[in-house]
């Protein structure tokens, strides 16, 4: 059984994880370190509920007693720094969704996994049963994806980069060329932003966000033998991914996304918001910048702590 720590319990993700682990016998969540917005009382109770071992203050030291450390704070711009101390001890860190929202802690990680460190991640809808029952499928019988369609609600980051790992679970090692912000819907008050992707091999993609609270994800696959339509089963979404993970651990067979594949995802959406701010015009993965938006994760874990103390 191998000895899972982790970092910063911001969201609903490190309860759920570790309510997955106690139903099975490969993981524990048994160690914490926190630093951000949760207060000391919510950390013991975290403790207390799912029988962690110990709090540390020092993630060098708590790199010492662990197999596994998963980074789930909120704020990712913050991600890359709380990693490396996990990643310099050769430790696997699981990185939450967003990996990162900036291009220099992109390349950072790019760097990292070519000197070969352990770094997995991100979002749980890259792995779902769905896409499972997808690949289940012989490739003659579903043919070859030629576009995908994917919805996903909340908000135009934290939340919606589910939408476009998504469409990386599906496509897989395809890279991506160019993203294009098609506009903005609205209707009663709610606003659905609408992004079209091109891959390298001509597959298309169109990713679009409800921006008034959380929605079902849903894919709809097109191929060139038929088509596929899913609405993603939200209860099992951790489940399937934490499976992949344990397989991982266990040096079995490996889905679990490679770095390249988790920062496509993150540049796919830096050069969606590029785009918008350039009038819809098409922006090349390739020509994006360290100067060009980002998405700013402080302002976000302000935000999100405050509607936590609501």
């Amino acid at each position: 059984m191998f000895r899972i720590g982790t970092v910063n319990i911001d969201t609903s993700h490190a309860p759920s994880f570790a309510e997955i682990f106690l139903k099975g016998d490969e993981g524990r969540y048994t160690a914490v370190y926190n630093d951000a917005f949760r207060t000391d009382e919510e950390v013991s109770a975290f403790i207390k509920k799912f029988g962690l071992e110990k709090r540390y203050y020092d993630l060098d030291e708590m790199a010492k007693n662990i197999d596994l450390a998963f980074i789930q704070g909120c704020n990712w711009d913050r991600h890359l720094e709380l990693a490396k101390p996990f990643i310099n001890a050769g430790i696997p860190v699981f990185v939450d969704k967003p990996l990162a929202g900036n291009l220099k802690d992109l390349k950072e990680f790019e760097r990292l996994a070519d000197e070969g460190k352990k770094i997995i991640g991100t979002s749980a809808m890259r792995y779902t049963y769905e896409h499972e029952s997808f690949f289940a499928i012989p490739k003659e019988e579903r043919g070859e994806i030629m576009h995908i369609s994917v919805t996903v609600g909340v908000d135009e980051f934290n939340y919606a980069i589910h939408a476009v790992e998504s469409i990386m679970g599906f496509l897989g090692d395809v890279d991506p060329e160019s993203t294009a912000y098609i506009g903005t819907g609205n209707v009663d008050g709610a606003d659905c932003d609408s992004y079209f992707i091109r891959f390298a091999n001509g597959a298309t993609a169109d990713y679009h966000i409800c921006k008034r609270g959380w929605q079902p994800s849903t894919a709809l696959v097109m191929t060139t033998k038929t088509g596929f339509a899913y609405k993603i089963d939200s209860n099992k979404v951790y489940e399937a991914m934490l499976k992949q993970v344990c397989a991982y651990m266990k040096g079995g067979e490996n889905r679990i996304a490679t770095v390249k594949q988790m920062t496509d995802s993150v540049k796919i959406m830096l050069a969606g918001i590029k785009s918008r701010a350039n009038g819809g015009k098409p922006e090349r993965i390739c020509d994006l910048t360290e100067s060009d938006p980002s998405f700013d994760g402080a302002a976000f874990e302000e935000f999100y702590a405050a509607s936590q103390r609501k």
